[in-house]
């Protein structure tokens, strides 16, 4: 199962446009419309060929917009297939197109920032309460909780100490950062996530 994660950038006006977008290209990678695209001014879609992956480029994506002052997004995950591969990703169809942007009219219309659909309705319940609770933290993060996220996010094998030479803080510092974004629990959602979905495939 592969996952399409269409969202839009919340406030975009606010600042100069090219600010988040260069974020999003520094999480998307090198230009390649056939996997991700900025569209309609402020909304873009992103194809991951593994669909057990989406969630933790969801919290990617979050943290690093996150550490733009005034700036949110709104993210809904599509989980399915890939029927038809078009020169651009707004043109591909399957089901993992369709349930990513259906669910993100319905959660633009809930004033909900993150959301999953699928073909497995269960699964879809359990994980939108999660993310639900989740994102009563996640939509207040500061800057400065969103960087340290975005930091382990990218790179799960950092310790922190590491990270503390890195941004000239203490160890303890660090740690306190992580604490007040609640990483363990992302990262425990996460452990979770890649779990179900893999059931979803057996």
């Amino acid at each position: 199962m592969k996952a399409v994660i269409t969202g839009d950038i919340i406030n975009s006006q606010s600042i100069p446009s090219e600010t988040w977008h260069h974020a999003l290209r520094g999480i998307f990678g090198p230009e390649n419309s056939e996997i991700w695209e900025i569209y309609r001014g402020d909304e873009f879609q992103l194809l991951l060929p593994h669909a057990s992956e989406s969630f933790s480029k969801a919290i990617e994506i979050k943290s690093r917009i996150k550490c733009i002052s005034g700036l949110d997004v709104r993210l809904s995950i599509g989980i399915g297939d890939q029927d038809f591969k078009a020169p651009k990703i707004t043109q591909s169809t399957g089901s993992a197109f369709v349930h990513s942007g259906r669910n993100f009219e319905k959660i633009k219309a809930e004033k909900l920032t993150l959301s999953i659909a699928s073909d497995f309705p269960d699964f879809d319940e359990v994980m939108n309460i999660t993310f639900k609770w989740m994102n009563t933290n996640l939509d207040n993060w500061s800057s400065v909780s969103a960087d340290i996220v975005q930091i382990f996010i990218k790179d799960n094998n950092l310790n922190q100490e590491e990270v503390a030479r890195q941004l000239n803080i203490s160890q303890s510092s660090v740690s306190q950062r992580l604490k007040r974004a609640n990483y363990d629990l992302i990262m425990q959602t996460d452990r979770i996530f890649r779990k179900r979905i893999s059931e979803l495939k057996a």
